[in-house]
């Protein structure tokens, strides 16, 4: 009897543990993962993030558990081609029945990025074929990365960071209408332009580059009551200054006229270097499974200086919204920190 008290203590003790770890999680998500994008449909949540080489899904019940998620590279592209390179930022949705992947890609020159389209009708995203619908030909067919897609009043919208001609400088918000899951039609509007001075931090070494470049980038479209409000990543992500800001229109406005978009001065979510959190930015949206809770999702440094590359990883926090119905991120979270899980996940 003497051996199985401690025994029992011991169990005891695990036990808890377990259930502890399961009520629990902390940031980041996964050791590296730039430009997170999540969704969430049938009991699972769909994630995926900028790998540069191929599109890979993780698919899980709860997002706080994706390091031990299953996973599968859906699409690796070709050796050659103009989407054969430098994937960027995809995103899956669900549209009119079918999974549709977007990302950006070029030759293996910049200036050649442009959006494209993945197809699925296999009920699982992880099952069935993925197939080339074809490149996301925008409107005047400039330089375009990090496209969404959201649906407002049975309309779909896409929505890109973009240049305005053909040379480097500066990267502005545009949209335009749908007329398919794959097919952008009319004209483009540009929504956003780098206008304030935390959004105009993209100073750049490289020769082969401007000096500077002004960046909006990475839109994602939030909607609470009768607003709709576009968060976007500001300034060069190679800055520890990159940071969220938000635009604002009513539901009932000419979303293609951009005087129905109002920008907010200030930045709406930023670094923390108390908390250590650097270049937060780049973001998506999820829900709790309970549909109760909402969370941001985006990829932020744990030092200064580590810019764009490998070392930004994938964090999740909760946020609530302020009186007056606009969102309230607060300040991204330490690394280490304990995070309830989302509510009526596991």
């Amino acid at each position: 009897m003497k051996l199985l008290k401690p025994l029992f203590s011991a169990l005891v003790l695990f036990a808890s543990v377990c259930a502890a770890a399961q009520e629990t999680f902390t940031n980041p998500l996964l050791p590296a993962g730039a430009d997170p994008w999540c969704m969430y449909k049938g009991g699972y949540y769909y994630y995926t993030h900028t790998t540069g080489r191929n599109i890979t899904l993780w698919k899980t019940k709860s997002i706080a558990n994706l390091k031990t998620a299953e996973k599968k590279v859906v699409f690796t592209p070709p050796a050659k081609g103009p989407y054969s390179k430098e994937l960027w930022a995809p995103e899956i949705h669900y549209l009119q029945n079918k999974w549709y992947i977007y990302f950006a890609a070029d030759s293996g020159k910049n200036i050649d990025h442009r959006m494209y389209v993945l197809e699925n009708s296999a009920a699982d995203p992880l099952q069935g074929e993925w197939i080339v619908k074809g490149k996301l030909t925008t409107p005047d067919d400039k330089w375009s990365i990090d496209g969404s897609v959201f649906e407002h009043k049975q309309q779909l919208y896409m929505i890109w960071s973009g240049w305005e001609g053909d040379v480097n400088g500066q990267q502005n918000i545009y949209m335009a209408k749908m007329k398919n899951p794959w097919t952008v039609e009319n004209k483009r509007v540009k929504i956003s332009s780098p206008e304030y001075p935390w959004e105009r931090n993209g100073k750049i070494s490289n020769p082969d580059d401007p000096p500077n470049v002004y960046v909006n980038e990475g839109p994602q479209v939030l909607v609470n009551g009768n607003k709709l409000f576009l968060i976007y990543s500001a300034s060069g992500c190679w800055t520890d200054t990159y940071a969220l800001g938000m635009l604002t229109a009513n539901s009932n406005s000419d979303l293609m006229n951009p005087a129905s978009w109002k920008k907010s001065p200030e930045p709406v979510f930023k670094q923390s270097a108390e908390n250590s959190v650097y270049a937060p930015g780049h973001n998506s949206f999820f829900q709790s499974p309970d549909g109760k809770e909402n969370y941001i999702l985006y990829h932020a440094n744990s030092k200064p200086g580590q810019g764009c590359g490998g070392f930004r990883s994938p964090r999740a926090q909760l946020f609530t919204w302020n009186k007056d119905g606009t969102p309230n991120f607060g300040v991204p979270v330490k690394e280490g920190e304990l995070l309830k899980v989302p509510s009526g996940g596991l």
